[in-house]
């Protein structure tokens, strides 16, 4: 008897628990000197190795046939693009398989779009694996495999991050978008195949401040009285130490009238200064009392989890507390009620 063939499945974004928000991502790509691996042509079983990651040759799209869905129909407004790719963990050989399957609807600075991905696996920002360049299309169907090696205990510590590019006729690369997906909310196994798809999002091209700099979104659901505090990421910090002793994590504190109320912390990632966390927190906060509660983000880092050091804090809330973007954020999620309101912000040393 033939075996039937298994149908991955399409994880949407709104089902990713924590992972419900789209990520902005601020890196400087350096577009001469990235040590990224491109493919050569050759035999289909071929593998390219470099620091514990491979390319490997192409896939059988037909083993990505998709349900019916409206992934590639339904785009909202100002879409740039959405990315397709498909992951899955190897437990014995501890290697992550990463396939790249296509991107939809790209929006390039031109007319014609040649285009082509190149893959992180962060914190390792100094290598990557990159597809071939698709010619003359803004759809380019990829289905190719990419393998990092990464052990079970570091795995979901780690972020993929793609970067969408367009060539132009002067080999010129121009970032057309970017997708960042942590692995620590997912449940990767041997026979556990997620096919996902995101939509990419612009690229954060202003300098890291002084301190560095947090993303976090805030939302508050008067109905509940709930305030809700989604912290993203950071980026620039001035890490004290060699960053293989270093831990950083953010520490969310809710004040009121200046006397505090409670705290929440994220989890502490390892030594990097631009760490992922993607992390939600809620506190009950009557709605009589958001114009004199404020919020305090900490970003602090551990030394083998026991000397700490304040890199950097911001404060967020009423005319009371704040100026400036700080309050701008503040008042936008008070005129939006139950909508989440992403920004970033400059970190100061106090």
């Amino acid at each position: 008897l033939s075996r039937s063939r298994s149908i991955p499945f399409i994880i949407p974004p709104a089902l990713h628990g924590q992972d419900w928000i789209n990520l902005i991502n601020e890196e400087h790509v350096q577009e001469d000197t990235d040590p990224c691996m491109i493919p050569q042509s050759g035999p289909r079983s071929s593998f390219h190795s470099l620091a514990g990651a491979y390319v490997v040759g192409t896939i059988n799209p037909e083993l990505y046939k998709f349900p019916e869905d409206k992934s590639e129909t339904d785009f909202p407004e100002g879409n740039i693009g959405r990315l397709w790719f498909s992951i899955e963990y190897e437990q014995e050989s501890e290697r992550l398989l990463v396939s790249l399957i296509k991107v939809r609807k790209l929006q390039p600075p031109a007319d014609s779009c040649s285009p082509f991905v190149k893959i992180y696996l962060l914190p390792d920002e100094r290598s990557c694996l990159q597809s071939k360049t698709k010619r003359k299309t803004l759809n380019p169907q990829f289905d190719e495999n990419f393998v990092f090696q990464v052990s079970s205990k570091m795995l979901l510590q780690r972020t993929l991050k793609f970067l969408v590019y367009h060539v132009d006729k002067q080999k010129k690369h121009h970032l057309l978008g970017q997708v960042i997906f942590p692995l620590k909310n997912e449940t990767l196994t041997d026979d556990n195949k997620l096919v996902i798809w995101r939509d990419l999002e612009k690229e954060n091209l202003e300098p890291p401040s002084e301190y560095g700099d947090i993303q976090f979104s805030l939302s508050y659901n008067d109905y509940l009285d709930r305030l809700t505090v989604v912290v993203l990421r950071a980026r620039g910090l001035k890490l004290q130490e060699e960053s293989h002793a270093v831990s950083v994590y953010v520490k969310v504190s809710l004040m009121n009238h200046n006397k505090f109320i409670k705290s929440k912390k994220t989890a502490a990632l390892l030594g990097s200064p631009n760490p992922v966390y993607n992390e939600t927190f809620s506190f009950k906060v009557d709605e009589t009392e958001l114009d004199t509660a404020s919020l305090s983000l900490s970003v602090l880092q551990s030394i083998n989890g026991e000397k700490t050091h304040v890199l950097g804090r911001v404060v967020v809330g009423p005319f009371m507390y704040t100026r400036g973007k700080e309050l701008e954020h503040w008042n936008e999620m008070i005129s939006k009620p139950k909508e989440l309101v992403k920004r970033w912000h400059a970190l100061c040393h106090s």
